[in-house]
């Protein structure tokens, strides 16, 4: 028979590495503010890698959980979407480069390639006049949220003002406000 719950120890370890997820997203979110901005690429690509990294962490706990359990590695393997992987060791992909260069306004590629037309066009979508250049409520409200808890949790509410926005600032300190400082479990 199958477990209905997962462990507690497992799911305390899962709530850890998702909570230092989020710490490093809200991290690379705020040194794209051009406040903070001056070691941005450096930054921005760290804390990135460190939540992808450590989201890797918290799937491999639970798949070494599932093989213990008796899972079948087909369907493991079907649930870690393997066939979706691929290694930053590689480095950018084609397919990145036409994305940026639609962002950024470039010449659209030579080739008459779908896929790198696809890309170019996605890319563009994040351009200055481009499907997503105006900020959706869903969007800001995410990063409002990722600011206003690594502020309340830092206890540092007052800091939102010196590198974000105002409008998303202030949404931040009001996520921020309502936000109880967490306390310890007890048994």
């Amino acid at each position: 028979m199958e477990d209905s719950q997962i462990p507690e120890p497992l799911r305390q370890a899962v709530h850890q590495l998702i909570s230092e997820v989020v710490m490093n997203c809200q991290e690379v979110l705020r040194y794209t503010e051009p406040d903070i901005a001056r070691d941005w690429k450096r930054m921005t690509l760290i804390r990135a890698t460190d939540a992808s990294d450590t989201m890797d962490t918290a799937a491999m706990l639970i798949a070494a959980y599932c093989q213990r359990t008796g899972m079948a590695l087909e369907t493991l393997a079907s649930y870690l979407q393997t066939r979706q992987q691929r290694s930053r060791a590689a480095g950018p992909r084609d397919a990145d480069r036409h994305e940026v260069a639609g962002m950024l306004g470039k010449p659209r590629p030579a080739d008459d390639d779908q896929d790198a037309q696809m890309w170019f066009s996605v890319g563009q979508g994040y351009a200055g006049d481009g499907l997503m250049s105006e900020p959706d409520e869903q969007r800001l409200f995410t990063e409002a949220c990722l600011h206003g808890l690594r502020a309340r949790l830092c206890d540092d509410v007052d800091a939102l003002d010196g590198y974000l926005p105002p409008h998303v600032a202030e949404l931040a300190r009001k996520i921020a406000g309502v936000l109880e400082v967490p306390q310890p479990a007890t048994a």
